[in-house]
């Protein structure tokens, strides 16, 4: 089964601060409880996994070991997993560091070697308002420290293999005995990585990695916002010696439009109206991003500032079904180039004006009237 990021699973950013994390794992504890899903299996499956995540978030040091090594920091019994320690089987006071930070160290019983998960790296995509409404695939180049092919990431000459390191016996850890304390540090031969090796691969110089461009497929989903965030599993900087590798994580940069401005999935424009239009009503035409040209009907004596809902003409909801709504602000413009006749015409309207035709402006001159008289 693929296992899931813990900071995916809580909706987080791998920055997150320890408040952040602890408000999101209860809001979607309060979501995914069995007792407000009763018989739901999918939301049992998320709730026992969030809490396994929060487990892990939650402590520092089981939170460090998790970005350093991933999941691979837990596995085969790893001390820093969730759970905590109590199916530990704990031996002398030396065992219990080597319990509590042999995994996290690097060492650990067994031989275990220090795990070196590869960096994960970032990019950023901008893409426009349309693309983010219709979605697209992109094709991106990035340099990456790739395994080397010819040693296949081992770092050893081909034909050859690395040797565990007799200094620390594989462990990538020397310890000294300090009177009442059992001191551990990075093996000084081998550098923590438990092996050594006596033919260097020439293509990496023994490092297992090697700087390459690669080009990747992304397909851009419809309906992402500013500061979206894509996660390329496995597509980051590979690991040292055949270590895992790391992840890409593309964010996404929504460049202005023209036209629209976004908020979630509504979108808002600004439309002119001419006073003609917004004291006897009509229609307008806007193209929407989805193709169309929406209609919309302008109602007799519609003021400045007031707004036009289509629904469904918005953008899509990312992931989900439906779509958002557009919203249009009318502007009236008042004329500022007449024609004699035109001019003449609203000397004819003003003279014949009973203050009944604008009553917001009637109330505020009897307003005044009341406060300083005539």
């Amino acid at each position: 089964m693929a296992e899931v990021d813990f900071y995916e699973l809580l909706e987080v950013e791998r920055t997150a601060d320890d408040k952040t994390i602890k408000t999101a794992y209860r809001k979607l504890a309060m979501q995914c409880h069995p007792d407000r899903n009763p018989g739901c299996q999918d939301s049992e499956a998320k709730f026992k996994a969030i809490n396994a995540a929060y487990d892990c978030l939650k402590d520092p040091q089981k939170r460090s070991a998790y970005d350093r090594f991933g999941h691979a920091a837990f596995q085969n019994g790893g001390a820093g997993g969730p759970g905590g320690f109590g199916n530990q089987d704990f031996g002398g006071f030396s065992d219990i560091f080597e319990n509590i930070f042999g995994e996290f160290m690097g060492g650990g019983r067994g031989g275990r070697q220090n795990v070196r998960r590869g960096a994960d790296l970032r990019y950023d995509m901008e893409i426009s308002l349309d693309e983010a409404f219709h979605g697209k695939a992109a094709e991106i180049r990035i340099d990456v420290a790739a395994n080397c092919e010819p040693c296949e990431g081992s770092g050893a000459k081909p034909g050859t293999a690395a040797k565990g390191c007799p200094t620390c016996g594989g462990h990538g850890k020397v310890r000294a005995q300090q009177g009442f304390f059992v001191v551990e540090r990075t093996c000084p031969s081998c550098h923590g990585a438990g092996q050594v090796i006596s033919e260097p691969c020439p293509a990496c110089r023994g490092e297992g990695r090697v700087e390459r461009t690669k080009t990747l497929e992304v397909n851009i989903p419809a309906g992402v916002d500013e500061g979206t965030r894509i996660r390329l599993s496995g597509e980051g900087e590979a690991g040292g010696r055949g270590a895992p590798p790391g992840d890409l994580y593309i964010f996404i940069h929504v460049s202005r439009h023209k036209l629209f401005e976004r908020e979630g999935t509504t979108l808002f424009a600004r439309c002119p109206v001419s006073i003609t239009t917004a004291a006897l009503g009509g229609t307008i035409e806007v193209p929407g991003l989805d193709g169309e040209r929406h209609e919309l009907r302008i109602p007799a004596g519609i003021q400045s500032g007031k707004q036009i809902r289509q629904r469904g003409a918005g953008m899509p909801v990312l992931n989900g079904r439906g779509q958002g709504d557009m919203v249009i602000q009318i502007d009236v413009e008042t004329p500022t180039k007449l024609s004699a006749r035109q001019k003449e015409l609203l000397e004819e309207f003003r003279a014949l004006e009973t203050g009944e035709e604008s009553p917001e402006a009637s109330g505020f001159f009897s307003k005044l009237k009341g406060m300083f008289g005539d």
